[in-house]
C-alpha cells in the first residue's frame, strides 16, 4: 500500500486550511461534518473534532479541509494537525464506509489544441489524478485502466495525464480532425462510468533518453541553487506549460558547468517549437533570478 504524504495548503478563507494527500481519499462523493455527531461515519473526522478549535471538517477527492474557530491561528497548529491526519491515513483504520457502486455522473470534456501539432489536450471538469502520469507505451499501463483502453486506438502514441486533463500524442497516420471527437467521446464516457487513469509503470519524472533511466532527486537532498531552480520552475514555468498540455521537471544542476537539465513531458515532449522556446525562456528567467549561477539550460524530451 502506498504511503500518504500530507501537504498543508492555505485557501482564500483564512479560517480554512486544506490538508492535501498525494493520493485520492474519496472519488465518488464529498463529505461535510459540522460536529462530532455528524462525523460518526468517519472515525478520523470524529478524532479531529476532539481538537477544540475545529469547527467543520470537509473530505473530498485528495484532501481534508478544516474550518477553525478564532481561538487559534493555523500557523500555530497546522503542522500538528497535518501529522495527525498523516498518521491516521497510514494506519489500517478506515477513513469512511465503502463508497459503494460507482454512479454515472455528468462529465464535461473538451478538446484543446496545443503548440505541438501531434498532441491534443482533453480537459475534464473533474480531477483525474493526484500526481502526473506519463504512459510512453501500452506496457506502461495497468490492465483495465482508462489509459490502457486509450491504446486500443491504433493512432495513440503516448499519453500524459495531470490534474484534470489528458494529453494524447498521435502517430502521423491520421489527422486530428478525423479522430478528435472520437477520442473526446470515449474519454467522457469512460470518466462518467468511473474508470480510472491507472498508475503508470513508467516512473514519473524520468527520461529514457539513450536507453538510460534517470530518477529525479528528492527536493530535500538538493543543493540550495537546485532548490531555487525547482521553486522557479514550479511557480513561473509549470503553470504556463500545463496550460499547453505539457509538463516540465527539474532533472539536475551541475555546479561546475552551471548547466541545468530539465525534462519535457506531454505536449512539450518532441514539440518542434517548444524545446528551443522553453529552453531560451527558462534560461533568461533563471539567469535573471539566480545571477551568476546559470550558464545554460538543456531540455530533454521525456
Amino acid at each position: 500500500m502506498s504511503t500518504h504524504t500530507i501537504k498543508v495548503v492555505s485557501t482564500t478563507n483564512d479560517a480554512i486550511v486544506k490538508f492535501e494527500s498525494n493520493q485520492f481519499l474519496v472519488k465518488n462523493h464529498s463529505y461535510e461534518f459540522k460536529n462530532i455527531d455528524e462525523a460518526k461515519p468517519s472515525p478520523l473526522a470524529q478524532q479531529l473534532f476532539y481538537l477544540p478549535f475545529v469547527k467543520t471538517v470537509y473530505i473530498a477527492q485528495n484532501f481534508i479541509a478544516i474550518e477553525r474557530y478564532d481561538i487559534v491561528e493555523w500557523s500555530d497548529v497546522q503542522d500538528e494537525v497535518a501529522e495527525q491526519i498523516e498518521q491516521y491515513l497510514n494506519s489500517d483504520k478506515p477513513l469512511l464506509p465503502e463508497e459503494g457502486e460507482v454512479k454515472k455522473v455528468p462529465v464535461t470534456v473538451y478538446a484543446e489544441a496545443t503548440p505541438n501539432p501531434s498532441v491534443m489536450k482533453y480537459v475534464a471538469n473533474k480531477k483525474l489524478t493526484v500526481t502526473s502520469q506519463e504512459f510512453k507505451t501500452i506496457e506502461d499501463t495497468e490492465s483495465g485502466s482508462l489509459s490502457r483502453k486509450l491504446y486500443t486506438f491504433p493512432f495513440v502514441k503516448e499519453i500524459f495525464v495531470d490534474e484534470n486533463y489528458i494529453s494524447v500524442t498521435k502517430h502521423d497516420i491520421v489527422e486530428w480532425p478525423e479522430i478528435t471527437n472520437e477520442i473526446r467521446s470515449f474519454i467522457k464516457e469512460s470518466i462518467e462510468n468511473g474508470e480510472e487513469i491507472g498508475v503508470s509503470k513508467y516512473s514519473a519524472g524520468t527520461s529514457k533518453e539513450k536507453g538510460e533511466e534517470m530518477s529525479l532527486p528528492k527536493f530535500e537532498n538538493l543543493s540550495e541553487v537546485s532548490k531555487k531552480i525547482v521553486e522557479i520552475l514550479d511557480e513561473y514555468i509549470r503553470p504556463a506549460v500545463a496550460s499547453d498540455g505539457g509538463n516540465i521537471a527539474f532533472e539536475s544542476y551541475d555546479e561546475n558547468s552551471q548547466e541545468v537539465n530539465v525534462i519535457l513531458q506531454g505536449a512539450c515532449s518532441g514539440c518542434p517549437s517548444s524545446t528551443m522556446t522553453l529552453k531560451n525562456g527558462i534560461e533568461t528567467m533563471l539567469k535573471e533570478m539566480i545571477p551568476g549561477k546559470i550558464n545554460r539550460v538543456v531540455a530533454i524530451n521525456g
